[in-house]
């Protein structure tokens, strides 16, 4: 019954967003309004993706994990009754607030959600940066003093970044998204963010958007000094590069280069393909779906020997939840 899926994406305002996802993936954007985020795959309460391909057109991505938990997800556990990962496109003109995610031993306790995510650069603007993690040696006191100073940035460790880094962020690590980046995200499925500081503007509202302080701090790792960008050795399989990206206990994602030919999915797990460049036709038993830059493609694990087919050079992004 199931197949290749893909859904209708959902739009979320943002002070700090733009237009590019418009002109970059010819998303069908409300009009008139700065759009920050695509959520492409998503199960959060309000917000449940809506198929949009096959005979399931029109069900939902929650209706999907409690009607074929199994032979959607194969061996990936839930995150709260609900599918693991939310996957996303950020489009940040200006720069994001400074914030963290609570890590699991202090989420429940502040009312929030554990979030551990990545970021793969999708494209990025002349001298683009990330905040990620602390300047080696600041101190709590010097964190919580330069809160107060409103120079708290100044605590952060900087990262210059082009199209193609990527950046693993575990719950409990401070940082931002600077301005000038469309950034594809995979993360746990949680939506709990502190923020520390928001660069003293006004929000949607025309009001100062609400900060955290008390929340960051019980959540900061105030050991995580200077991270690097993700790095790691490529994998030449013929027409087919790998660079893996991260594996952790809730994922992995690795890039996949192809320069032409047919990629088979054959692992019988729950898989999820972004087009980032080129285009690519997924099929199963019938079942097909053509992909685009900025599309995405949720696999069930209950499907064997899905095939990749590329006409001329593409490159995915894919992920698992474990």
């Amino acid at each position: 019954m199931l197949y290749p899926l893909t859904f209708q994406p959902i739009f979320k305002e943002r002070v700090w967003g733009g237009r590019r996802l418009e002109q970059l993936y010819g998303k069908s954007l409300p009009p008139g309004v700065p759009i920050g985020e695509s959520w492409e795959i998503s199960d959060r309460p309000g917000d449940v993706s809506v198929i949009k391909n096959g005979p399931l057109a029109g069900r939902d991505l929650h209706w999907l994990v409690e009607q074929h938990g199994k032979d959607l997800l194969g061996d990936a556990g839930l995150q709260g009754g609900r599918f693991p990962l939310l996957v996303k496109i950020l489009d940040a003109r200006e720069k994001l607030s400074l914030q963290v995610h609570p890590p699991a031993a202090k989420a429940a306790e502040l009312g929030g959600e554990p979030k551990t995510e990545m970021w793969f650069i999708a494209d990025a603007a002349p001298g683009a940066e990330l905040y990620a993690g602390l300047r080696r040696g600041v101190t709590r006191e010097q964190f919580e003093r330069k809160i107060h100073e409103g120079t708290v940035a100044d605590c952060f460790h900087r990262v210059p970044v082009k199209a193609g880094d990527a950046m693993f962020l575990p719950s409990g690590r401070v940082h931002a998204i600077g301005a000038g980046l469309v950034i594809f995200e995979i993360q746990q499925n949680s939506d709990t963010t502190y923020r520390v500081f928001d660069w003293n503007r006004l929000g949607l509202d025309g009001n100062p958007r609400t900060l955290h302080v008390a929340e960051s701090l019980a959540s900061i790792d105030f050991t995580d000094f200077e991270p690097s960008l993700l790095r790691s050795a490529l994998v030449n399989e013929g027409p087919v590069i790998r660079r893996p990206l991260v594996r952790t206990p809730l994922f992995m994602v690795e890039l996949i280069d192809v320069k032409t030919g047919v990629l088979k999915l054959n692992k019988r797990r729950m898989q999820i393909i972004a087009c980032l460049s080129g285009a690519m036709q997924l099929a199963h038993e019938g079942s097909s779906v053509w992909l685009g830059p900025g599309e995405f493609c949720l696999v069930p694990a209950v499907l064997d020997q899905v095939t990749v087919t590329v006409d001329s050079a593409a490159t995915i992004l894919r992920s698992e939840a474990d």
